[in-house]
This record gives C-alpha cells, structure tokens and sequence, in this order.
C-alpha cells in the first residue's frame, strides 16, 4: 500500500476554498478510484498552532541547527469506517 499526500503551500493572495475541496473534490476522487483508493483524509493545523506559531518557533534553535520541513495534520474528516 503507499499513502500519497497532496500539500497546497500558504502563499499571499492564494486562494483555497476549504468547503469545496472537503465535500466535492475528495469525494470525487475516491470515486473515480474506486477500490483503488482505500481511504482519504483532510487535514487541518491552522486553529491550534496559530496562537502558539511565533514561540515554538522561536525555541526551535535551541535544539538544532538543521533546516526545518514541518508537517503536522490532525485529521477532521475521513471516510467513515477507515483508520
């Protein structure tokens, strides 16, 4: 089995209609793919880190110096029945 994750970067301007990714797009895909297509999730991090963004940041080079390439999801849809 492999996983594919789809990652959209944050970039000014940008536009990105959650509502519609979530209830159209996904659901079309795993239509489309059938069997093939085990399981999706949609991730969002945004609500919990925000508020806290600018201090976990900055205490990051207290324990390294190695560039960083951060993904953390917490999952608030999936199809019924996966895990």
């Amino acid at each position: 089995m492999i996983k594919v994750s789809v990652m959209y970067p944050n970039t000014p301007g940008a536009r990105f209609d959650h509502t519609y990714y979530r209830d159209k797009h996904m659901p079309l895909v795993k239509a489309r793919l059938g069997d093939a297509c085990k399981y999706y999730t949609v991730d969002s991090f945004q609500a919990g880190f925000g508020p806290h963004a600018q201090e976990i940041m900055a205490d990051i080079p207290n324990y390294t110096d190695i560039p960083l390439v951060i993904q953390i999801s917490e999952v608030v849809v999936g199809l019924p029945g996966s895990r």
